[in-house]
């Protein structure tokens, strides 16, 4: 009998070349586990359904903190980014799928809640903390908490706190967990110190987020997207040859709007900026004779600054389009292979196909990608094997 050690790379009965292929087809192809099942052992590949799935979702953290890196690094350079959500399975349970991204990256979070709260503690791209600064104080003062709360929230001299457990007790010692009031003061306050931690680690310091006026999205420098509010109009329900008239008329002046919006972000000036906004005012002050679309004209008409915002930031678009056709991906996912069962599965579904997204946009191949990170984190695994065992010699020889 001769014992070797196994060649570099190799990690277990299968190589790092089917490692890849098994990844690359599940999340790029789309293909299910039971036809990659059928197509390995057609192959020739002695394998079962339960060890694709550990090739699946076994040692990928790798993976996990490429995709975690890729969101960092897009909150804390991008101009702007656009976000949406979809229904998501996980655990036999409803939950949302949440996408956030622009022209250059994609990233995916699958959770049971799709609230204000849980959108900030995606924002925060894995940090944990909770943090009270003056980013923090006028987001409560935006939300209407009370003066009070605010005093006390400001004047105490610990600011940060490590986790959720650590924020919890200092809201109970502070005695703002026992008020019953509306606002939730414990909501509010709890949203704020996300939101001051997101700014305390330099993301969003001048990103405007896009989003389709779901009210869990708006936070910070808020924009909104023409289509969906175009869409208002376009599904109003019109019952007599008047309404559809006018209807008709509002959406030709809408999108005539919207062409020249388009063609105002290739050659802004203050003129122009000022003309827009009057047709605007124009546009959604008009008395169509339809109560139900003048209603509609005056609530779009609050929006204004929203759906405006690209007169002050031309290099934003007018649409959420990229989301839209980001947010395709985990629905073909879903119809194709249901949902997730455990955490890490969960994990690694939304990391490959944000991961795959982002090589999409970015003209990379993700072959190649799989491969760097597989053997990056080969390596760091081996030195961090190499060093618990110096740890452990050292502990030898020192008797510990």
């Amino acid at each position: 009998m001769v014992i070797a050690p196994l060649p570099k790379g190799i990690d277990g009965h299968f190589g790092p070349e089917l490692r890849r292929f098994v990844l690359a087809q599940y999340h790029q192809g789309q293909v299910t586990v039971a036809r990659l099942v059928t197509l390995l052992q057609g192959l020739g590949i002695v394998i079962s359904k339960r060890q694709v799935v550990r090739l699946l979702i076994a040692g990928k953290e790798s993976f996990l903190a490429e995709a975690r890196g890729v969101l960092q690094a897009g909150l804390t350079s991008a101009a702007w980014i656009s976000v949406d959500d979809t229904g998501a399975r996980h655990k036999a349970k409803n939950g949302f799928c949440t996408q956030i991204g622009n022209a250059q990256f994609t990233w995916f979070s699958t959770s049971y809640s799709k609230s204000r709260l849980n959108f900030l503690e995606l924002l925060r791209a894995g940090h944990g903390d909770y943090v009270i600064n003056a980013e923090a104080l006028a987001y409560m003062r935006s939300r209407a908490l009370a003066g009070p709360v605010i005093a006390k929230l400001a004047q105490h001299k610990d600011h940060v706190f490590a986790n959720r457990a650590a924020w919890s007790r200092h809201l109970d010692r502070l005695g703002i967990s026992a008020l019953t009031v509306t606002p939730d003061p414990v909501l509010i306050a709890t949203e704020a110190a996300l939101w001051g931690s997101i700014k305390a680690h330099g993301l969003l310091t001048d990103t405007v987020i896009l989003s389709d006026d779901a009210g869990q999205f708006r936070v910070g420098r808020h924009a909104l997207c023409w289509v969906h509010a175009e869409r208002l109009v376009h599904k109003l329900d019109t019952f007599a040859k008047a309404h559809r008239v006018a209807q008709q008329r509002i959406r030709t002046l809408i999108w005539r709007l919207y062409g020249d919006l388009k063609a105002y972000r290739h050659n802004p000036s203050q003129t122009r900026k000022a003309q827009l906004r009057a047709r605007f005012d124009r546009i959604f002050s008009c008395n169509t004779g339809f109560v139900t679309l003048d209603r509609l004209l005056t609530r779009l008409k609050t929006n204004k600054s929203e759906l405006l915002k690209v007169l002050d930031r031309p290099d934003i678009p007018l649409n959420t389009n990229s989301s839209e056709n980001d947010i395709r991906c985990p629905v073909t996912k879903r119809k194709i292979s249901g949902g997730t069962r455990s955490d890490s599965g969960r994990n690694c579904r939304d990391a490959f196909l944000g991961l795959s997204k982002t090589c999409a946009k970015q003209g990379i191949g993700f072959w190649e990608v799989l491969s760097q990170t597989w053997n990056r984190g080969r390596r760091e695994e081996g030195e961090a094997s190499m060093q618990r065992g110096c740890r452990t010699a050292r502990r030898g020889r020192d008797g510990g």
